[in-house]
């Protein structure tokens, strides 16, 4: 195998990496994001468990953020709790930091 084609699968593997590891980062920060919603909503542990994964699920939907924070919007606004869409972004952004915290120190 020449030295190209080392650097090549090297390449490769990295980017499997990296696409794996932000796609961890990204379901933890919605699943994070998810939790918080949840307790504005005033959920129990097991519904704010459920809501969480259901948040998660919701990123599958549309390519982007805005699915995960339209659903958490909507949610809050049928229960009653107005949170502005900045508040909600910062609260994701807030929530991406902890979750890339949290992947990078389990590999």
């Amino acid at each position: 195998m020449s030295g190209f084609d080392e650097r090549e699968k090297a390449f490769e593997a990295k980017f499997r990496r990296d696409q794996e590891r932000g796609f961890k980062m990204q379901a933890r920060r919605n699943y994070l994001f998810g939790k918080w919603a949840a307790e504005k909503l005033g959920l129990t542990a097991g519904d704010a468990d459920a809501y969480a994964k259901d948040v998660v699920s919701a990123e599958f939907r549309e390519t982007g953020d805005q699915d995960v924070l339209n659903k958490v919007k909507v949610d809050l606004k049928s229960k009653g709790v107005e949170v502005s869409e900045h508040v909600l972004r910062v609260e994701m952004d807030r929530f991406m930091e902890t979750a890339r915290e949290q992947v990078e120190n389990e590999c």
